[in-house]
């Protein structure tokens, strides 16, 4: 049985094999192009890699010399970052300002004392204020945490709570403005007024505050020349005056003392204008009158020695012109103010100054020659008293941030001030005695950042190009810097493009215009790029070891020298990557300017890379077009190929039938026989 052939099942003769060897010589052509289509591929991979390496360098060029290059660009640099930060824009001017912060903005946190988790919240009508803000929603009644979560979903961005697990089983409430500033205190009233009482979060307290009038009747002059009007109180220089509490101040460590103050300063030429006395008083000779005519007298004489002006007093100068006395007798100078044309406010606890005493007045003894000064406002408060309550347990209380900016006293009820310095916004972070310089300066780090993208663009630039134009190993053994699976990759580009000129040329171009000079307004100490400490053989010190990897055309940095160039001649270095030669405003000329315009033809649309692989792709669609003919004719030969054989194995197949029955003949014959 096993030499029966069934056909389509078995081949006698192993046609299906005879025809694949066939088939194979047949396909070789086709397999040549499909391996060309690879390589082609594989070269258009290159080419774009090549244009991706040269619009990077492009961009880092632009970036350079465009309209938002970083020599424009502006940091703030702060000489103590824990009082006082900024941020610049490209329109700050470039100048130091000298701050002391005082105290920075806050916002109301009030905190209760612990609550048992039993504690429940009444149902009703829960309302709060911060500043002119209200706040008010109903509430059914549970416990502190459902109190909270409906608190939070009505404060928007006003005002938050939250408890705070101080003790096991117990949590303290804490309600928070969200908004700093003194005039966005945090208040309750209704069933919330009634809530913070009975949580212990504030306390009833009885009214402080004392406001002291300045008019002409409880103002005391001293001397020299004091007006009162309109609740302003101007003493002249060399005056003093005197405003007494009536009844004196009993001491309270939580009061402050609350005034705004003004000067105005006097010139040299303004005292010495004083005019002569106008001299002593003579009564008229008198007159006679005669037949209708009047004939008067020869008037009196009296001579009067030469005025001489009195001579200018020497200048005093004194900001300590406030002062406090006590019911005692004992007085205390308040700190010094300082000049300003316009009002400014100004602050005193009586727990720094008073020391327990009751004091009877405020003085102001303006003893210079060349200011006069103003005072207005006066107030005698409890700054956390609002509304006849106290909170109990202040976390930190509403205040302005205030500031001195050149000695001129500036209040913001927020620590971010965008409006004191144009292009500056202003973070306050603490507090200082000392003054904190804040210098607005060019973003030298920013501009080295540019200049060392630039070199790294520029240099795998180079190593690519070198990498594809020459099949020496040794240019991939000179890059360091990669990894194992770049090196491996390179090593398969090593020498692709080795006949093409263009890339080589490109590069020497490319060379020139990192080594030529271009004119600077410092021309003299800089015109080249290595003379910023950016070469192709800056950090070697004369002589040395012959190195073949400098000769590539790679871009090596001196970061001291560029570190020192940036800090002495940046708008030099501006001008040597990118400058207007010929006044039309528009860049004509530096390296980075050079770079970009080399670039350009090699990536822009229909440049150099486009006509690379849009005639690779060309051939690749020849290529498979070929191969999709190839296709066609391959299968017609197999189809030919089955036929054939099928046809010889049918013939030998009736061969054989024909070889058996004879056969069979001949034994039947030689049987009857």
């Amino acid at each position: 049985m096993s030499d029966i052939y069934v056909p389509g099942v078995k081949s006698r003769f192993n046609t299906e094999k005879l025809i694949e060897d066939l088939m194979q010589i047949e396909r070789i052509p086709k397999e040549r192009t499909e391996r060309n289509i690879e390589n082609l591929e594989t070269e258009k991979g290159y080419w774009q890699e090549v244009g991706r390496r040269v619009n990077s360098l492009r961009d880092s060029a632009r970036l350079l010399f465009s309209f938002q290059n970083p020599f424009n660009d502006r940091i703030a640099a702060s000489s103590d970052e824990s009082v006082i930060t900024g941020s610049a824009t490209r329109e700050a001017v470039e100048q130091e300002y000298r701050f002391t912060v005082k105290q920075a903005a806050q916002a109301d946190r009030f905190l209760s004392p612990p609550l048992n988790d039993s504690f429940r919240v009444e149902g009703g009508t829960y309302t709060f204020t911060v500043g002119e803000d209200e706040i008010s929603f109903n509430f059914r009644g549970g416990t502190l945490r459902e109190f909270v979560e409906a608190l939070n979903r009505r404060g928007r961005d006003k005002i938050a709570a939250s408890l705070i697990a101080v003790e096991r089983n117990a949590k303290s409430l804490l309600i928070e403005s969200k908004v700093t500033g003194a005039e966005n205190r945090l208040g309750f009233s209704g069933d919330a007024e009634q809530l913070a009482i009975r949580t212990g979060m504030v306390e009833k307290v009885n009214t402080s505050r004392r406001n002291l009038s300045l008019d002409s009747q409880s103002v005391r002059i001293s001397g020299g020349e004091v007006r009162a009007v309109d609740e302003t109180l101007l003493v002249k220089a060399g005056a003093s005056a005197s405003i007494p509490f009536n009844p004196p101040a009993v001491y309270d460590p939580a009061l402050v003392l609350r005034l705004e103050t003004s000067t105005r300063l006097i010139s040299d030429e303004d005292r010495a204008a004083a005019e002569p006395p106008a001299g002593p008083s003579v009564s008229s000779a008198g007159s006679i009158s005669f037949g209708g005519i009047l004939i008067e007298n020869d008037p009196s004489q009296t001579p009067l020695p030469q005025w001489t002006p009195p001579p200018i007093p020497p200048r005093h100068d004194n900001l300590g012109v406030l002062s406090l006395t006590f019911s005692d007798g004992t007085r205390v100078f308040l700190p010094p103010i300082t000049d300003s044309p316009d009002f400014q406010s100004r602050e005193y606890r009586l727990a720094d100054l008073a020391e327990g005493k009751t004091i009877a007045a405020v003085n102001l003894e303006n003893n210079n020659t060349h200011r006069d000064v103003s005072l207005r406002n006066i107030t005698l408060l409890d700054p956390d008293a609002q509304g006849g309550f106290k909170p109990v347990n202040a976390v930190s209380t509403a205040q302005d941030a205030i500031i001195t900016m050149e000695g001129i006293e500036i209040r913001r009820p927020v620590n971010n001030i965008d409006d004191l310095i144009p292009g500056v916004t202003l973070t306050v972070k603490g507090v200082s005695d000392r003054p904190v310089t804040l210098g607005i300066q060019p973003d030298r780090e920013g501009v080295k950042d540019a200049i060392i993208s630039l070199a790294g663009n520029y240099n795998r630039l180079m190593a690519e190009i070198n990498v594809l134009t020459r099949n020496d190993s040794r240019v991939i053994e000179e890059l360091t810097y990669l990894s194992a699976d770049e090196r491996e990759e390179m090593t398969k580009r090593l020498g692709t493009f080795s006949g093409d000129s263009t890339l080589n040329q490109f590069k020497n171009t490319l060379q020139r215009a990192a080594s030529s000079p271009y004119p600077t307004s410092a021309e003299r100490e800089l015109a080249l790029l290595a003379q910023i400490g950016v070469g192709t053989d800056v950090r070697r010190s004369g002589g040395g070891t012959y190195d073949p990897s400098r000769l590539r055309g790679y871009l090596e940095i001196d970061e001291k020298a560029l570190d020192a160039a940036l800090a002495a001649k940046l708008p030099a270095i501006q001008q040597l990557f990118g400058s207007d030669s010929n006044g039309d405003l528009i860049i004509d000329s530096g390296i980075a300017y050079m770079v970009d315009s080399l670039s350009r033809p090699f990536v822009e649309s229909g440049g150099f890379i486009s006509l690379k692989t849009g005639t690779i792709d060309s051939r690749i669609s020849q290529d498979q077009r070929r191969i999709a003919t190839m296709e066609r004719q391959l299968a017609a030969k197999e189809a030919a190929l089955k036929i054939q054989y099928g046809q010889m194995e049918g013939a030998y197949n009736r061969m054989e039938q024909m070889s058996s029955s004879l056969d069979n003949f001949v034994q039947q014959n030689n049987n009857n026989r």
